[in-house]
């Protein structure tokens, strides 16, 4: 076997202390970072990290933030600013040429901007200017549902409350977030199993647990926070299993920065007992084998089964269905690997499974969602210390944005409380979410494109597509604190409205501000920004919304928008009427240091469902849902007749066919590309293509090669990426990955979870074709 190169180091230690500074020096973000990096995560007068929503540790540590989290800081603190200057040196049209890389270190926005489309370039304008030219345009529309308002998950609680209300009261409920793109499977399968679609565990379950099971996650890139909990928790005993199709190397060992005896004496912390190369998309398999043993074997909960479930027996009946051979094939892991599995779950006393977006986002992401929580309910993990469901979300408030009625489909009760508290009809219909979004801008429907953070074109599927479409509009709004690529295709009316960041001082003529967030445990807590505003034209995201519905919905409206955005205890005053879990919020923000924990029925084995008992579900999709897909696929042989001393003419379709995920590298967050250095994969470019040296063997091909990788979408129409650079990585033998979002416009619109509608991001079927032949010489 070809040995893989692999990062030999610990994750985090001295590299991530000299990533983080060579960021805040690329930045030009060196004393404004630093003193912001001393401010993130501290109770008494600091902010929340803008990063991801892993939660704050109870203990207070004088620097709380991860080498992401300072990397964050740091775009949002650069001292460079696109200004009015730096438009007048680069027409959009130039712009659109620009990496994403590269938008990103333009400069923090500084002053409103309209894009002239004589000149092709945005040029300032003033805040009453761009507030009339909203107002007019979105009066003109034929109805409220031309209209799409898009939500990032950064924008703090606050805000994010005064957003939904403005455009349910304009008359819409076309509320598309972030979390479309991410958890919504979470949110639609916990929601129905355990009555509400949250984690059930506090972080201190973590250091009570006996077996974690880290499903389609790599925290040492997405939410490096986590690996001090793992390393803790490990340390303590706990039994660690990665479930995932590449082996991460910065699960393996963990420096605390944070430990003197770490930094000095070389030391670090071991994580992950064992990695389980899992097919991609085989999760729901997997998880199948496991229950299957554990009920056969009498190994679950009866107890809390009968007391606490109902849909057992549908699930115990379709588990004796499936067979141990479609099992293996779903999974790609051996049936002796399985009942290993399966077997310490029935010995660990307290269990935790946590997944990212390697479960969920999947056409049958549901399913993999479904059998996590069906295995915890087996075993009765839910409602007991040190054990339960623990999804991981990504942008720092995206599950606050939810809570606080950023929703296309809200439930009845929240839109009953909404009338009651503001006396006001709110509109019934369902709106449309991230992708009827997309599929009605790129038909034309929708006239108006309002978005409160986030990068909407690049972040969702069919990239091209959405931008093209975006030129259409009558108008587009951006509110936000930097430059991206969905900015760069204006349409007839094209604003850009820079905000206050999280990092920076909210002070109104009512006195200094602070907002609120939501963690991914439920867990709501304050935030100040320490520093001063990098322009005095920003406005703050409240003052924005304020300044919106008083032009748009007019002064006679009733409820008092400016009054709102200068003093957030009279928005508090209203979430507590309207939002159930927050009632005496400003009472009880203030009144502890760390903020409050939201209450959750089901950590206390209350069940919100239908039935009024935690819920079993059974799988809509055949565990081979995957290997099927394969199968299917054909391509035509004739078209890869290049080079047929790399393709083996004779293969078998199968051979050829392979299933790609996405990843996101060690140097990138979300769609902010901070650079090209991802230190855990070894690898310094972003154009590559990950795959198993043994595979590339196989194929003749070679490390270095050109691939072409290609799909046919569901309209049966020719996607294709590349060149990529073939780049080797532990990974499994029937798997490839490559960048997000580069990979984008790889995916379609219609592939996606059927409730959820969650995009397929991490499993698409691809076929590779070698293009050109690199001259390094194989190693052996």
């Amino acid at each position: 076997m070809r040995k893989i190169p692999v990062y030999i180091h610990p994750a985090a230690g001295w590299p991530a202390l000299i990533a983080s500074t060579r960021t805040l020096m690329d930045y030009k973000a060196f004393l404004r970072g630093s003193i912001s990096v001393l401010h993130s995560n501290q109770p008494k007068d600091g902010f929340d990290c803008p990063g991801c929503a892993w939660p704050d540790h109870k203990s207070n540590k004088a620097i709380d933030v991860c080498e992401n989290g300072i990397k964050v800081i740091a775009s949002e603190t650069m001292n460079r600013r696109a200004d009015a200057t730096f438009f007048a040196n680069n027409t959009v049209t130039a712009l659109q040429g620009w990496s994403g890389y590269e938008l990103e270190h333009s400069g923090r926005l500084s002053e409103p901007l309209y894009y002239y489309a004589a000149q092709d370039r945005y040029l300032p304008i003033s805040w009453q200017a761009a507030y009339e030219i909203i107002a007019d345009q979105l009066k003109q529309l034929d109805s409220p549902d031309e209209a799409l308002f898009y939500t990032s998950g950064r924008v703090t609680n606050e805000p994010a409350f005064m957003f939904q209300l403005f455009v349910r009261c304009f008359g819409t409920n076309n509320l598309p977030d972030c979390s479309n793109m991410c958890h919504e499977p979470t949110s639609v399968m916990l929601g129905k199993q355990l009555g509400i679609g949250k984690a059930t565990v506090i972080l201190e379950d973590f250091e009570q647990a006996k077996l974690i099971l880290l499903f389609g996650q790599n925290p040492a890139t997405n939410h490096p926070r986590m690996l001090e909990m793992l390393a803790h928790a490990h340390k303590q005993g706990c039994r660690i299993i990665s479930i995932n199709p590449m082996r991460e190397q910065g699960l393996s060992k963990f420096r605390n920065p944070q430990k003197p005896s770490h930094m000095a004496a070389g030391q670090s912390d071991e994580m992950v007992d064992e990695v389980i190369q899992i097919q991609i998309g085989g999760d729901a398999a997997l998880l199948t084998g496991m229950a299957k043993w554990l009920t056969k074997n009498g190994k679950m909960n009866s107890g809390f089964i009968e007391q606490h479930t109902s849909g057992y027996d549908a699930l115990d009946a379709w588990l004796h269905q499936q067979s141990w051979t479609d099992v293996e094939l779903g999974c790609g892991i051996s049936k002796a690997e399985i009942i290993m599995l399966a077997k310490l779950v029935a010995e660990s006393p307290a269990t935790i499974c946590t997944w990212g977006m390697g479960i969920t986002q999947h056409v049958q992401g549901e399913d993999n969602v479904a059998m996590i929580t069906n295995l915890l309910l087996l075993m009765g993990m839910i409602g007991i210390d040190g054990a339960g469901a623990s999804p991981v979300r990504g942008h720092s408030n995206v599950q606050g944005d939810r809570t606080m009625g950023i929703h296309e489909r809200p439930k009845q009760s929240l839109l009953d409380s909404l009338e009651r508290v503001f006396k006001q009809p709110m509109p019934q219909e369902d709106g449309l979410d991230v992708i009827a979004g997309a599929k009605a801008l790129i038909k034309g429907d929708i006239k108006a494109f309002v978005s409160m953070g986030g990068n909407y074109a690049v972040a969702a599927p069919d990239k091209s597509a959405i931008q093209t479409a975006l030129t259409s509009t009558e108008l587009n709004v951006f509110v936000a604190t930097k430059l991206n690529e969905t900015m760069l295709y204006p349409g007839k009316n094209n604003l850009i409205l820079p905000c206050i960041g999280r990092t920076e001082r909210l002070i109104t003529d009512k006195g200094e501000q602070f907002a609120t967030i939501e963690d991914s445990m439920c867990q709501v807590v304050a935030t100040r920004g320490r520093i001063k505003p990098i322009s005095d034209a920003l406005k703050s995201e409240a003052q924005i919304v304020a300044d919106m519905a008083t032009h748009v919905l007019g002064t006679e409206s009733s409820i008092p928008w400016q009054a709102m955005s200068t003093d957030f205890d009279i928005i508090r005053d209203y979430i507590a009427q309207a939002i159930e879990g927050f009632e005496n919020f400003n009472q009880r923000i203030r009144a502890a240091e760390r903020g409050f924990h939201l209450y959750h029925a089901a950590r206390h084995r209350i069940w919100n469902t239908d039935s009024g008992k935690a819920q079993f579900e059974v799988p809509q999709y055949p565990i081979t849902y995957v290997a099927a897909q394969m199968a299917q696929t054909t391509f035509d042989y004739q078209n890869n007749s290049v080079n047929n001393q790399i393709f083996d003419m004779n293969q078998s379709a199968e051979q050829n066919v392979w299933q790609l995920t996405s990843v996101r590298s060690h140097d990138q967050f979300n769609t902010m590309i901070f650079g090209f250095q991802d230190r855990y994969r070894q690898t310094d470019r972003r154009d590559v293509l990950f795959m198993h040296p043994d595979e590339i063997s196989r194929l003749g091909w070679q490390k270095g090669d050109q691939i072409m990788v290609s799909r046919q979408d569901s309209q049966n129409a020719e996607r294709t990426l590349g060149p990529l650079i073939l780049t080797e990585m532990d990974i499994a033998a029937n798997a490839v990955a490559t960048y997000y979002p580069e990979c984008n416009d790889l995916l379609d619109l219609d592939s996606h979870a059927p409730e959820s509608r969650t995009p397929a991001y991490k499993s698409v079927t691809v076929v590779l074709k070698c293009v050109e032949q690199s001259s390094m010489a194989t190693a052996v």
